[in-house]
């Protein structure tokens, strides 16, 4: 049957650790797409934070953004698909990281934004300077979060909360499903927690896009390397992590390549799609 659409996430998977593109990755993604494939970013963030050079490579017209909450669709510019989390759900919550200290953000309509004090104090909960740059230029600063939010009234694609105790971040993984069982809680870097519909993941989004391009999951390769991508690795037919993903994403593969530091996403499409 053959592959007709490759899904990769971008941190810790198609970037290398300083955030740069391996030349490589784009080759296999040039070729692949020459090949008639389908090639799709599949990112926890914004369209926006997607790096340039790959929103400049001609042949991808579908993304899918904030851990699935928004498909877009380059071309039309319009959505394909959008689970997003109701506003008052979303203040409840942020209510009740007031209550404990932390740190937050959110997207909304494709952008992010931070309280000042917050956006002010990023670089003590934000320690990979990759990610601290994104997170200053990809939010817009505003007084209040959730006065904002309440004065736009409109739902929320994903909220993010940042911690700097490491214990406290593995107790709220466990506490916050049970306080809102209509989310979904996963994570991309060490210190972050990420917050969705439950309706919204990265496997829900890219099946919603299969389902208007007429591919089937079997027909799907995808990569990733964090909790985030765990349902979307499960979807694919052929499901990659990365050697450096985390061991839940590792059991849940059909194969593991080299790292993202070696290019890892170029050698699954070789071996994949490519038959090198």
């Amino acid at each position: 049957m053959g592959i007709k659409l490759i899904a990769f996430d971008l941190d810790g998977t198609f970037l290398d650790p300083k955030k740069n593109i391996p030349p490589d990755n784009i080759r296999a993604l040039e070729e692949a797409a020459a090949k008639g494939v389908v090639i799709v970013p599949a990112t926890g963030r914004i369209v926006g934070g997607v790096p340039q050079q790959i929103r400049e490579l001609p042949f991808i017209r579908y993304y899918v953004t904030a851990n699935g909450a928004f498909v877009y669709d380059a071309l039309e510019d319009k959505a394909v698909a959008r689970a997003e989390i109701p506003l008052e759900d979303a203040l409840s919550l942020l209510r009740y990281e007031d209550s404990l200290g932390i740190s937050y953000d959110c997207y909304q309509d494709g952008w992010g934004y931070m309280s000042a004090g917050m956006y002010d104090r990023a670089g003590e909960y934000v320690t990979d300077p990759g990610i601290l740059k994104l997170v200053l230029t990809l939010r817009t600063r505003v007084p209040e979060l959730k006065e904002y939010l309440r004065q736009k009234g409109e739902s929320v694609q994903k909220l993010q909360l940042y911690f700097t105790d490491m214990q406290e971040r593995a107790r709220q993984f466990e506490t916050l499903p049970g306080m809102f069982p209509d989310m979904a809680f996963t994570t991309s870097v060490p210190f972050n927690i990420e917050i969705n519909s439950s309706a919204a993941t990265k496997g829900q989004g890219l099946a919603a896009l299969c389902r208007r391009l007429d591919i089937k999951p079997e027909e799907v390769l995808a990569f990733g390397d964090d909790r985030n991508d765990a349902d979307m690795i499960r979807f694919a037919g052929v499901g990659v992590a990365m050697e450096n993903a985390i061991e839940e994403l590792r059991a849940a593969a059909d194969w593991v390549t080299v790292s993202n530091a070696e290019a890892g996403v170029a050698r699954g499409i070789e071996r994949f799609v490519l038959g090198e």
